[in-house]
């Protein structure tokens, strides 16, 4: 039987666990945040899409570039807020746009965080502050509902506190709401509220804190039809205009939708019938 003090030891311990260990940054230039425990998990190989590829969203993918360029080379550099219709490349470009500025030699490392996690951001601030390197922090399909608390969390990323936001970090998140919450909640909570004004000023006011915004809108036939053919020419797919025309149109027709991630999945299955790996 173990000696009293000893069990007494150990319980402490499991109550208040040793620090852990600094990550090495050196290991990866990509990482995801986990909890329980927490750690930053090093990703081999980030699955994404070249720039080159992602078609009908110059102006986006120009600003978002020079944007990450000026904070990778240590100058300022906002938040953004990459915002609209679903499937049309907003988080593809965030991860495109790392791998340019890798390209170009400039140091810079991503870190995806969950939304589900947002409640532990401050941990993950300070591990990342005291880091030499330049983080570039993803949230990917970032909302809130009208009893989520999570919203407060976000904020230690965006205003930072007393502390402010580090300044090797910069925060990037995707939403399919420009608000970060659906309109009907919004416009529910002005209308029931004592003070409508002031009811949902404080989570409004979030998106407000992102200084670039970047809107994605649903594409048209032809740019549809150019992200395919653009998938085909960098993988060697050859195929008549006419035929990837009418199976195209097909594939949206029965998926009822029409976005650059439909375009992708079409490219998937026409690939795999063509027998080219991607």
């Amino acid at each position: 039987m173990s000696d009293p003090v000893e069990r007494i030891a150990d319980a402490l311990e499991r109550l208040s666990p040793a620090p852990l260990e600094p990550p090495d940054f050196k290991a990866a230039d990509a990482f995801v945040w986990h909890i329980n425990p927490d750690r930053v998990q090093p990703v081999g190989k980030v699955n994404r899409v070249e720039m080159d590829l992602l078609v009908g969203i110059d102006r986006s993918r120009d600003t978002l570039l020079e944007n990450t360029q000026q904070f990778a080379r240590g100058l300022p550099a906002n938040n953004a807020l990459l915002w609209g219709a679903r499937g049309m490349g907003k988080s593809s470009l965030v991860k495109a746009v790392h791998a340019a500025v890798l390209a170009q030699g400039l140091p810079l490392k991503i870190v995806e965080l969950q939304r589900e996690d947002l409640a532990s951001v401050g941990r993950l601030l300070n591990i990342l502050r005291v880091s030499t390197e330049r983080f570039l922090l993803f949230c990917d399909d970032l909302s809130f509902s009208h009893d989520d608390q999570h919203y407060k969390s976000l904020k230690a990323v965006l205003d930072g506190g007393i502390e402010g936001r580090p300044e090797n970090v910069v925060f990037y998140a995707t939403s399919n709401r420009r608000h970060l919450m659906p309109r009907d909640m919004i416009e529910n909570e002005r209308s029931t509220a004592i003070n409508p004004s002031e009811a949902v000023e404080e989570k409004v006011s979030l998106s407000d804190r992102f200084g670039l915004w970047l809107g994605f809108h649903p594409c048209d036939q032809d740019e549809y039809l150019a992200m395919i053919r653009g998938y085909c020419d960098a993988y060697g797919i050859d195929i008549d205009n006419e035929t990837l025309r009418a199976e195209a149109i097909e594939w949206q027709a029965t998926r009822g939708a029409r976005s650059g991630r439909v375009a992708w999945q079409y490219f998937t299955d026409l690939a795999g019938r063509h027998g080219v790996s991607i």
